[in-house]
């Protein structure tokens, strides 16, 4: 064989192996939603016990206060009690039969059933959440009050990403004041954007039901949403600390009746409205979120309800709420652990960047925060994609990037499989005593794609090939990313008849 014949050969190998990847890549995904988490444990089993024992402690010996009379009347009658302080406690024999009556796991479904998932156990799912009211702008980078379309533009950005397993409405249209208006429009502009799960809030109780008609509506007629619940109710019924909030029972009574999960939201603020110390905080956050489930299931025993402690931390020398950081990243970790440990379906929240540019300090905050909650084993990490300026703002461009460092994370959250093939005693022999590499084996082939993840947005171009294609920066490669999603993807989750019944209905803004 010549040279120049086996310099071919080598180099038409090496193509055809590049037409091979090109061809499968689309097939083969090394790193897909629903991995199996829990490997990193921020916490002990016996620091998290002392965690429980203490937020035990609470809802006994301190209570809860300001509880709407409803929910009152029924947790006395179910044994709890007042306390010496005149406040609502429940004894560790009440919150314990409590858990052990509560959802492990249910069903969350997207209106296409292929987005269905399971919520519980150890695996992990990543999308989105927020109430930002600023987004940034892609044509001059700067930020804007967030609008309906803004909403229903992030709706369908998100129906093509792969790693946003559901769209909870990231931004407030600012633009549309009447609040019955915005929330029936809020779910509109999911509907219409997305057939992924969704989730929303609502201001009062009232507004539950006439956004269930809508749902149904789309669905296929009246009792049909709740056959199939693709939308869950975000609420916060804990107004920190320790206090109930009258409005989240209404929403979660009215959620109840349509068969909508709940997501049970405690957003307290280290050193403010919870101990600034990370173990105080996670005690009294976890009888918060206690007190949720409480709630809850007092009214509907088993219902399905997410556990979402989400620790927030703000910077103590200003006061300022921080989305980034080591703090925040280590306890929605350790929340997620301790969800996980009383056998709850979580919730927590990570990736909301205090940076307001696409750069290299948003990058450095997401990936903490993602690889921590997504590594300890939360269920459904919220607020992973999109959000910026500490949760202030939402970002197209970080929507799609963000999305791209959810593939690393899964793949970090894969590990390692060890058997007999990946071991590869029988490659390494075969190298050795052959070619004295591994291109272009079997071995190497397999392991190519159903191993290792490639992206389309970072550089790994050598450095004169990144100058001769312009030196880009990432957040240019994004935003044209976005802008041709944005520009291509317009989906018609909505058929012409249902949409016309809908807006002679309902005062449809889009």
């Amino acid at each position: 064989m010549t040279t120049e014949t086996s310099r071919l050969r080598r180099g038409g190998g090496r193509a055809a192996r590049k037409a091979a990847r090109s061809e499968d890549a689309e097939q083969i995904n090394p790193c897909p939603p629903g991995q199996s988490g829990g490997q990193y444990k921020p916490l002990s089993d016996s620091d998290i016990e002392r965690i429980y024992q203490t937020a035990l402690k609470i809802l006994d010996e301190i209570g809860m206060a300001d509880v709407p009379d409803v929910l009152l009347q029924k947790a006395l009658s179910k044994g709890a009690n007042i306390n010496e302080l005149g406040r609502l406690s429940f004894s560790q024999t009440f919150v314990e039969d409590i858990i052990d009556g509560a959802a492990k796991s249910f069903m969350f479904y997207g209106r296409d059933p292929k987005y269905d998932f399971e919520v519980g156990g150890d695996k992990v799912y990543f999308g989105t959440g927020g109430a930002a009211v600023q987004t940034l702008d892609m044509d001059n980078g700067l930020y804007r009050p967030s609008t309906l379309e803004d909403l229903y533009d992030f709706a369908r950005l998100v129906d093509t990403l792969t790693n946003v397993s559901w769209f909870t409405r990231c931004c407030v249209a600012t633009d549309v004041p009447d609040n019955r208006d915005l929330d029936i429009n809020t779910a509109y502009a999911l509907l219409k954007g997305t057939q992924k799960p969704v989730g929303t809030s609502f201001f009062i109780g009232e507004h539950v039901h006439p956004v269930v008609e809508m749902f149904d509506m789309v669905a296929g007629g009246e009792g049909k949403f709740s056959q199939r619940p693709f939308c869950k109710s975000h609420i916060s019924p804990i107004i920190s600390p320790l206090k109930y909030g009258e409005d989240a029972v209404d929403v979660t009574l009215a959620s109840i009746e349509h068969n909508m999960p709940i997501n049970a939201i405690i957003a307290a603020q280290s050193g403010a409205t919870a101990p600034a110390t990370l173990a105080g905080m996670l005690a009294q956050t976890t009888a918060e979120t206690l007190a949720a489930l409480i709630m809850v299931n007092l009214f509907k025993p088993g219902y399905p309800m997410i556990f979402s402690n989400w620790p927030f931390v703000i910077d103590l020398r200003t006061g300022s709420f921080c989305g980034g950081g080591g703090e925040i990243s280590i306890m929605n970790a350790a929340s997620g652990q301790i969800g996980n440990w009383l056998g709850l379906p979580t919730g927590v929240a990570s990736s909301m960047a205090d940076a307001k540019a696409v750069d290299a300090q948003m990058g450095v905050e997401k990936a903490i925060a993602a690889l921590s909650a997504g590594l300890a084993g939360s269920n459904m990490i919220y607020e992973s994609s999109g959000m910026m300026a500490s949760l202030l703002g939402a970002s197209f461009e970080a929507f799609v990037l963000d999305d791209e460092m959810l593939s690393h994370v899964y793949r970090t959250i894969r590990g390692v499989e060890v058997n007999e093939e990946t071991l590869g005693f029988e490659a390494i022999k075969e190298a050795v005593t052959g070619p004295g590499h591994f291109l272009g084996g079997m071995h190497t082939m397999d392991a190519m794609q159903r191993d290792y993840f490639y992206p389309q947005l970072a550089d790994r171009d050598p450095p004169v090939t990144w100058a001769e294609q312009g030196a880009n920066d990432i957040w240019l490669v994004a935003k044209q990313k976005a802008k041709t999603i944005l520009d291509t993807h317009h989906p018609q989750y909505i058929d012409i008849e249902t949409d016309k019944r809908i807006r002679q209905t309902f005062n449809i803004l889009l």
